[in-house]
């Protein structure tokens, strides 16, 4: 770990005192989202050190266009640029003219901050002694509602402490923001509008170039001592509306400012008329207060963790760490709508850009389909099925025909939209975790009907890449696959992969098998497949031929898969030889020593042997395992979660564990130097993973779960539920076995260590 300041607590992320030089990973932690709108935990009042602020719009983006030294043909023209909106929250605040900033005040003491989990709110509060020593005790409160996703809500206190003063509060929107980051410093936001009505203000804003309108809304109120005041003006600019509330405070009284706001959309709303929206928005919630708002906030969330929430007896740590992560995952996607999708980022942060890359079919779909319904996991295939014709074009632009489908690395409506050579042009094994995500779907819900109405056309466009991007090495008397980039992003511009040619098989024989079983069981859809892609025989015949005879590295000495072509030709020198001061590499190395070097980013070879673990025997997975994990630095944020579970797999469960706390604390400890830039949202789903995969060993198998449960010895029990087929499982494990409690109307059949289990619903069943 690289930082350990966050106070271990089962329910609640909390710092306790003041460093300024924490401020931004604070930013990150403490960050809060309803999965249509986020925001990084800034201040809501003045602050001058250094700060990333950073308040976004689920969807919403800019296409910057691509900044590179030199043009390569096939380059996406754009690199997607995940919006700053506009800013709601801010509240300037002035004590006898002198502003509130913890940057400048003489003394702050008593600072804390808390991220309930379990409730879904923010708060901060601290004592201050300003510049002219008048102390102040402040306490903020902030959430965004689940259940109405276009607001927030804000209250905020001062106690005065030590003197009679007037107190300014100034709440305001400002559109005139920028990204952190930006290739041409161009302008994001166009500015067309700025009112008032009473004590709201709006803020209509369009992006430049994509056009997506929004109205940027708040409504504030305020109180002395118990008793309402209204705002004395309003002011506006050209990007900024603010309304002033002024009052003097005695001695040990109290002004409070409640602030509703948020963003109402063109894409739920007709464009001309935002403000209407905005309006009945903040009349709804206003209705309720800032007290009932809350109650409704606790209620949504107690009903996500009724079936989200794993429990962990006896590690603090641990416990703290998952229910971050699931906190995490569910402010960023609810699945309430198919247009969107899970960033990397979600609401923390603009690194990366885009909004969806394979991280949600590799690692998220088991966690929503687990913890929510089928319904959520076929949305986010949805979303695929929707961006077909884009994956084909994209294919198209880089000399691909025929239907062929390659689906962007990186994405927000369907184009690449990444400017690194090496993950744009190469790092197509993206595609696999598509194809890999129907088949996972279907292995866990029984839903077959995505594939004849949807998954099919994704699968044939798949297999068609696949085919024309193989080739025939007459030298080997097999199909190869050059120059791609695998998981492990330290190997670029590599030949035969063995993640990618294995995975390229692996979907043109599903791809072959599906065809099969939608013919015989959904003649209607098999027609209208074929007749809408011109599919015939023989080129499926020249489908097969390729995965037959694919090509895939392989050591007779040392019994293993290569990674790729020349791997054992590189020193290798394990991780445990290095030192500690020389990582994280990609801080530390130039990228030239990286890619001549052994170390792997993430798992990439046992990658596969996750994905499809039934296609070898534990045997193979140990040698596997104990060949490329030495070499393994985790600088991804995807690979612990996967070591977790193959660790467990093997029984190692001392490292399981280590692996397990990395993951799930990833974020919390800084393990890789980096948190202040946002959390790493789609990898906290390979947490959930490592212990309902890893330590508990669930599997599907001949369509029954199959359970193969361990507990760490820092544990006392761990318990879970799974969303399995409409019905509902709760799985317990404790140092003397397991207990299995259905919720439904119908028993149903599972395996526990290989023994034959049945329940009945409401009966646990201990083994």
């Amino acid at each position: 770990m690289n930082q350990d300041y966050i106070k271990p607590d089962e329910w609640s992320i909390i710092e306790e005192g003041f460093d300024k030089n924490l401020v931004k990973s604070s930013e990150s932690l403490f960050s809060i989202g309803n999965g249509a709108m986020g925001q990084r935990a800034n201040f809501e009042e003045t602050y001058t050190g250094p700060t990333f602020q950073g308040s976004y719009i689920a969807g919403v983006y800019y296409p910057d266009k691509t900044r590179v030294g030199w043009w390569k043909n096939g380059y996406p023209e754009y690199f997607a640029k995940v919006l700053n909106a506009p800013n709601w929250i801010g509240i300037d605040i002035e004590i006898d003219g002198v502003a509130l900033d913890l940057n400048t005040c003489s003394q702050v003491s008593d600072y804390r901050r808390e991220l309930n989990m379990k409730e879904g709110w923010y708060r901060r509060s601290f004592t201050a002694t300003l510049p002219n020593e008048a102390q102040v005790k402040v306490v903020a409160t902030r959430f965004l509602s689940l259940k109405f996703d276009e607001i927030g809500a804000i209250e905020y206190t001062v106690e005065v402490l030590n003197k009679d003063v007037n107190v300014k509060a100034i709440p305001y929107l400002d559109s005139g923001i920028k990204n952190e980051d930006s290739n041409w410093d161009d302008q994001f936001w166009n500015t067309t509008a700025v009112s008032f009505k009473d004590n709201r203000a709006f803020i209509e804003a369009h992006t430049m170039k994509t056009n997506f309108a929004t109205c940027t809304f708040m409504m504030a109120m305020a109180q002395a001592n118990g008793k309402q005041i209204k705002a004395s003006e309003s002011e506006t600019t050209e990007t900024k509306a603010s309304l002033l509330f002024e009052t003097p405070i005695e001695k040990g009284g109290r002004f409070s400012l409640t602030k509703y706001g948020g963003y109402a959309v063109a894409r739920n709303h007709d464009k001309n008329e935002l403000v209407d929206a905005a309006n009945k928005v903040l009349d709804e919630v206003s209705s309720l207060g800032f007290d009932g708002l809350l109650e409704t906030q606790k209620k949504a969330w107690a009903e996500i963790w009724q079936m989200s929430d794993i429990t962990i007896e006896g590690d603090v740590k641990a416990q703290q760490g998952i229910r971050f992560n699931i906190f995490q995952l569910n402010q960023t996607y609810l699945g309430t709508d198919s247009r969107l999708n899970i960033g990397p980022k979600g609401f923390t942060g603009e690194k990366y850009g885009g909004s969806t890359y394979w991280d949600t079919e590799a690692y998220c779909i088991p966690f929503y389909m687990a913890t929510k319904n089928q319904e959520v996991a076929r949305k986010l295939l949805k979303y695929r099925y929707n961006h077909l014709e884009k994956a084909i074009e994209n294919a198209e632009k880089l000399g691909f025909e025929n239907g062929a489908a390659l689906y962007p690395m990186v994405t927000m409506n369907g184009e690449e939209c990444h400017n690194e050579w090496e993950i744009t042009f190469e790092e197509i094994h993206r595609n696999g975790a598509i194809a890999f995500a129907i088949y996972n779907y279907f292995r866990y819900t029984g839903d077959y009907t995505y594939i004849p109405e949807m998954g099919l056309e994704v699968l044939i466009g798949i297999a068609r890449f696949w085919y024309q991007r193989a080739n025939f090495s007459e030298q080997k008397e097999q199909y190869v696959i050059l120059g791609v980039t695998g998981p492990n992003e330290y190997e670029n511009n590599v030949n035969n992969n063995w993640y990618t040619n294995y995975i390229a098989k692996w979907c043109i024989d599903y791809a072959l098998e599906q065809l099969d079983k939608v013919e015989e069981g959904y003649p209607d859809d098999y027609e209208r497949i074929i007749g809408k892609t011109h599919l015939t025989e023989t080129e499926t015949d020249r489908w097969s031929a390729v995965a037959k005879n694919m090509y895939f590295p392989f050591s007779e000495k040392l019994d293993v898969f290569l990674q790729q072509d020349g791997f054992l030709d590189k020193e290798l020198i394990k991780v445990s030889d290095l030192p500690k001061s020389e990582r994280p590499l990609n801080q530390k190395w130039s990228w030239d020593r990286i890619l001549r070097s052994p170390y792997i980013k993430q798992a990439d070879t046992l990658q596969g042997f996750y994905f499809f673990e039934d296609h070898f025997s534990t045997e193979e997975l140990q040698k596997h395992f104990d060949f490329y994990e030495p070499f393994t630095v985790h600088e991804s944020s995807l690979s612990p979660c996967v070591h977790s579970i193959q660790a467990a797999k093997l029984g190692r469960m001392d490292q399981a564990y280590q692996f397990y706390l990395r993951t799930s604390r990833l974020d919390l400890d800084d393990y890789n130097k980096e948190v202040e830039e946002g959390l790493h949202i789609t990898s906290m789903a390979g947490t959930w993973m490592s212990i309902v995969e890893g330590f508990a060993g669930m599997r599907v198998i001949e369509d029954k779960l199959n359970f193969t449960p361990q507990l760490p010895e820092q544990w006392s029990s761990y318990s879970f539920k799974i969303n399995f087929r409409n019905r509902i499982l709760k799985v317990t494990v404790t140092k003397e076995g397991s207990s299995y409690e259905l919720t439904g109307n119908e028993e149903m059949s599972i395996r526990v260590n290989g023994e034959r289990v049945v329940l009945t619903p409401t009966e646990i069943v201990e083994t």
